[in-house]
């Protein structure tokens, strides 16, 4: 195996344990063993777990931007686009241990910092783009400050990860976002425009299924 293919592997196999379980509980053994490597392969390609984590999540980070494009392209307007957002936003945050995120502000500030620049660079201005093309067609009311409601958007993120606010054991990180972020919506939307998101919400809802 390539050098490379190696350091994707270890990449994408801590990735799948943090996700899981955490930063703060999972050590370069751990990693080492789900994945049938030496600690010496490990530390071959990271200097150390600070790294490791922050090699992680400027991967993570890039591959969220490419998602959320093809979501943007894909998307017949503003308003599906964020139904689009909402719907994966939720998914991943049911798979993501709830404190991913804290660990990665209180012990790997180099990651945290890879995190902040994409949440204040590209979710803003992807945010404000969204806003600015649904004033544009009747779907986001157009007294709406796109700066203001993108960093309103930001915030409650963060928020909504806080187990100050919302303790983990007593509230599902997917659902909070999912409460939260809908509210956000329906607070920028037209008559026109909420009328829209609730025809994409039951167009998407689970279908049931009977045994026979």
């Amino acid at each position: 195996m390539e050098e490379h293919d190696i350091k994707e592997r270890i990449l994408k196999g801590a990735e799948s344990l943090f996700m899981k379980y955490g930063i703060r509980s999972i050590s370069m053994d751990d990693i080492a063993r789900h994945l049938a490597v030496s600690k010496k392969t490990l530390y071959q390609h990271f200097v150390d777990k600070d790294e490791l984590v922050t090699t992680v999540t400027q991967a993570h980070m890039a591959c969220n931007k490419k998602l959320y494009d093809d979501i943007r392209k894909q998307a017949e307007n503003s308003i599906d686009e964020l139904h689009k957002i909402g719907m994966h936003v939720r998914r991943h945050l049911e798979e993501q241990n709830p404190s991913l995120l804290f660990d990665i502000q209180k012990f790997h500030p180099k990651a945290w910092n890879v995190w902040v620049e994409y949440r204040n660079s590209y979710i803003h201005s992807s945010i404000v783009r969204n806003i600015k093309n649904g004033i544009k067609d009747g779907l986001i009311r157009p007294e709406v400050n796109a700066e203001i409601f993108a960093q309103l958007r930001l915030a409650t993120i963060q928020i909504c990860c806080d187990d100050q606010y919302f303790p983990h054991g007593k509230f599902n990180m997917g659902e909070v976002q999912a409460q939260v972020f809908e509210q956000f919506v329906y607070g920028l939307c037209t008559e026109k425009g909420k009328k829209l998101y609730q025809k994409y919400k039951e167009n998407h809802k689970p279908q049931l299924t009977t045994a026979l």
